[in-house]
């Protein structure tokens, strides 16, 4: 099999890398910054239309709330982004909320906010991938019309370039997204100049429809519900902040350094472009509705099911740069590609946390090993998976998918800096010098401040979006919490049933002797081989087993046996029925029954073949038996190998792949770093 997969594989994700090269692969701040913050900055491209539709609901008259919601935007991002600044400098090893929840608050909690991550980092790909795809649904109709399989496909191709590995992943990814930076600022720039000192009319092609509210003159408790479900829509643009305190590891050293000016460089871009957005949507008059087919009417007349309502970025593109001028088609294709590439964000965070789960047994081992290209490559296979599954569910709507967003990053927050207020409660009660002390309260005072704003934006975001599909994610958070205790239920149970004891035990003790039992069909090399081998084991008592099924069969095999004068005793057992499984199973096992403290080795003669095909031809009896003699105690099974000449071509190649792993190679612990004047890895 390995020819088949190992040649396309080295084509699509490069050659493996050595361990010690695991170094090479850190990231330098200009490049962590797409890498990880390119989901809160592509937000902007939707988070805003999010406000404006849900403000929609009350008629183009509850706009004027938008700068405001706008501000509370601006607030809470700057209020997280200082509360995550504590958390790397505190928790450089790469946990994140994880880490500092199950530290300071115990393992439940550190449990849920994994959960909630998890989640989240689905629901990442899944929204932006489908976002980005309809944004470029409105240039190119084949994408509209076939949304679920162009979505899998960029999941597709972004997990390709990821299990490329992190470093050149971001290489790839770091032009895009700067160049949508500085087009939207470019277009902030722009349309203030033009606005404010040139006192041009800037109109939005949406300027002259008319919202049809759903509900007209909100007032009272109705309308603060309004805008707190629009605020809630608008802390989209806070999603993925938490994923440079989780990839800390990542950045070059000083590494808590480097991702604190990262996490501030990314949290003062995202809002101004945010704020930008907002501002100039509201000068150029946006119009958005949540069913623009019958709520937005142009003379009179629904604009019906054939309208396609586009983002509110390239309304307000066309308004400032004029529809079809060389900086809109720039920045359309920029924002339609950083929305693909937002998934990355996840990309990188769901494996990280993943590799940390599995170290502490919440998840399978498999996922905290390194694959090739020293990226956590199960982890980025089972994201894929994931979100393509959603993509699939719920027809790559972003409208849809995006009601299930942030419930979970917001638990993660929450939880994150309640444990990090009890950090440095902790911290305090030892330490003594002033200066520390000063700078640990301050620490505690922006921690404390972000776990109640963020609480009660949890708080919000629950209720006016559970209806809505929230509790679709609360469901995942759910299931994955179970899914995890019940893994780690099975790790503790499993290690402490195979833990070692200090006494004798029966595992220990040597068996009284050793009962060999060779299988046979039928006088070949093979069964030759099995033989001398068995022999060669010295056990107490060797025989040869064979199971009548074809009476012939079996009288010409005992006339070959005694022919060639075999020194070892022939036993054939009798089965009416024609099984061969069956029989030899209870014949071992009333060996076992008869000799408690004896053991029984099982010798079984197999074929080596070259050809994955010719695996179906041969060995299949084998194969039952050993997997039913592997449930049963005290029986040892030990297999002979004969090489047929077809093998001869499949060591030809595997002698031609030696200098590199094969497919399905297991691969140990974290990669170790290498000393350059020694040739093995450190311990």
């Amino acid at each position: 099999m390995s020819k088949l997969t190992d040649v396309p594989k080295r084509i699509l994700i490069g050659r493996a890398l050595r361990s010690d090269r695991l170094g090479e692969t850190l990231l330098p701040k200009r490049i962590a910054l797409p890498v990880f913050a390119s989901d809160p900055l592509s937000s902007v491209a939707y988070a805003p239309g999010e406000v404006l539709l849900v403000l929609s609901i009350a008629g183009v008259t509850a706009y004027h709330f938008s700068p405001w919601i706008a501000v509370a935007v601006v607030v809470l991002m700057f209020t997280v982004v200082a509360s995550y600044r504590q958390n790397v400098h505190a928790y450089p090893s790469g946990g994140g909320d994880y880490e500092v929840a199950n530290t300071n608050l115990g393992p439940k909690a550190g449990l849920t906010v994994a959960s909630a991550l998890l989640v989240d980092y689905v629901l990442t790909v899944a929204v932006s991938i489908s976002s980005g795809i309809e944004n470029l649904g409105s240039a190119i109709p084949f994408v509209v019309e076939h949304k679920v399989l162009c979505a899998i496909g960029v999941i597709v191709l972004l997990t390709l370039m990821n299990l490329r590995g992190v470093k050149e992943s971001g290489s790839l990814f770091a032009i895009p997204t700067y160049i949508f930076v500085a087009g939207v600022f470019t277009m902030i720039a722009w349309g203030a100049f033009r606005g404010l000192v040139l006192d041009d009319t800037m109109r939005a092609p949406t300027a002259d429809y008319v919202i049809k509210p759903e509900h007209q003159g909100l007032a009272g408790f109705a309308l603060v519900f309004l805008l707190l479900r629009a605020f809630s829509s608008g802390c989209a643009a806070l999603t993925g902040v938490e994923a440079i305190s989780n990839g800390v590891p990542a950045f070059r050293k000083p590494k808590s350094k480097n991702a604190a000016t990262t996490l501030a460089a990314m949290g003062l871009l995202a809002v101004t472009m945010f704020c930008g957005i907002i501002a100039l949507a509201a000068a150029t008059d946006v119009r958005m509705a949540e069913n623009p087919a019958t709520d937005l009417v142009h003379n009179g007349v629904p604009l019906g099911a054939d309208y396609v309502q586009n983002p509110v970025i390239s309304q307000v593109a066309e308004a400032v740069f004029g529809k079809g001028s060389f900086l809109f088609i720039i920045l359309a294709a920029a924002t339609a590609l950083v929305l693909f590439l937002a998934a990355n964000t996840a990309y990188n965070g769901f494996p990280l946390l993943g590799s940390i789960l599995a170290q502490d047994r919440y998840l399978p081992r498999q996922l905290h090993t390194r694959g090739d290209r020293l990226a956590f490559s199960n982890g980025i296979v089972l994201l894929a998976g994931a979100a393509g599954l959603l993509v699939g569910i719920y027809g790559a709507d972003s409208t849809r998918l995006i009601q299930l967003y942030i419930v979970g990053v917001f638990v993660s927050f929450t939880l994150s800096q309640t444990g990090m207020v009890r950090h440095w409660n902790r911290h305090l009660a030892t330490e003594r010098d002033q200066a520390k002390r000063r700078h640990m309260i301050r620490s505690r005072a922006i921690n404390a401040f972000g776990a109640f704003f963020t609480g009660l934006v949890l708080v919000v975001v629950l209720v006016t979006k559970f209806t809505h599909g929230a509790w679709v994610a609360l469901l995942g958070m759910v299931i994955f919490y179970a899914v995890m205790t019940a893994i780690r239920k099975h790790y503790d149970r499993v290690a402490e049933e195979i833990a070692a004891p200090d006494g004798p035990n029966d595992d220990t003790v040597r068996p009284s002797r050793i009962h060999s039992v060779v299988l046979i069909s039928k006088i070949h090399r093979p069964t030759l081989r099995a033989l001398a081998y068995a022999k060669l084991m010295r056990s107490d008592s060797l025989e040869a087993l064979s199971v009548n099924v074809d009476p012939e069969e079996t009288k010409a095999l005992r006339a070959e046996w005694e022919r060639r004068g075999i020194d070892v005793p022939l036993k054939v057992l009798d089965s009416p029925y024609r099984e061969i499984t069956r029989p030899i199973i209870e014949y071992v096992k009333g060996l076992r029954k008869e000799s408690p403290r004896d053991a029984v080795s099982v010798i079984i003669p197999e074929y080596v073949v070259g050809h994955w095909y010719e695996h179906l031809l041969h060995n299949q009896s084998a194969l039952r038996l050993k997997g039913r003699l592997l449930f049963t105690p005290g029986i040892m099974v030990t297999s002979v190998p004969y090489q047929l000449q077809s093998s001869e071509a499949a060591k030809r190649r595997a002698r031609r792949q030696q200098d590199w792993n094969a497919p399905g190679s297991v691969r140990r612990g974290p990669a170790q770093v290498r000393s350059k004047d020694s040739s093995e890895p450190k311990g």
